[in-house]
């Protein structure tokens, strides 16, 4: 059973269908109770960086999350906005997050430096540099992106995975229980589905 945690700011439906499609079964649930009797967690997001904290906060979820993930040790996925918050601090809002993974969250430059368009939109290549549970069976993966922000790790052994918008960021975050992506594997089809997958069977 994976626990998707609601604070009013995800794309909860389309995860919990992809789930569905994997034979997986899940519950989205906004109470500490639940996810404090969870196995595995899903933290989505799409969104304002601070407003997403603020959520968090007022539904009382912090010092749940807290408790499962850096005390009992359950695994995580953090999806977007989720794996954002899951870094330091953010531009957005400047802004503290949860403070599990030793990153940043920074805004991509704008279009007059780079002459790329900022969201960061559509479908992309993501490459995955160390061997990692969540990447069995991934070949030239490509997954589907909207963001404006982006994380980089300050250790490289925090990095997932990595992908190429002008420059090279890391779209994929780990360390320990702890996984975050910074696409939507929920939209990518095929990719997506494996991913998914291999999150909810793995360790």
């Amino acid at each position: 059973m994976i626990t998707i945690v609601n604070y009013d700011m995800g794309n909860l439906g389309s995860i919990q269908n992809m789930l569905k499609k994997i034979g997986v079964k899940s519950i989205i649930t906004s109470t500490s109770e639940d996810i404090l009797n969870a196995e595995k967690l899903i933290l989505p997001g799409v969104g304002h960086f601070k407003r997403a904290m603020e959520n968090l906060a007022a539904f009382g979820l912090i010092e749940a999350l807290h408790h499962k993930v850096l005390v009992d040790k359950k695994p995580i996925l953090g999806i977007c906005l989720g794996m954002q918050l899951m870094t330091s601090y953010s531009e957005e809002g400047e802004c503290s997050g949860l403070g599990w993974i030793d990153a940043q969250t920074l805004r991509f430059p704008p279009y007059e430096t780079t002459g790329l368009k900022v969201p960061h939109m559509g479908w992309n290549e993501v490459s995955f540099p160390n061997k990692h549970f969540l990447a069995e069976g991934l070949v030239d993966p490509r997954y589907y992106f909207v963001h404006t922000y982006r994380v980089k790790c300050e250790s490289l052994e925090n990095v997932l995975c990595t992908t190429t918008y002008g420059e090279t960021f890391h779209s994929g975050i780990c360390k320990d229980n702890i996984v975050g992506v910074q696409f939507h594997p929920e939209k990518s089809h095929a990719f997506g589905m494996r991913l998914l997958e291999n999150f909810c069977s793995g360790v």
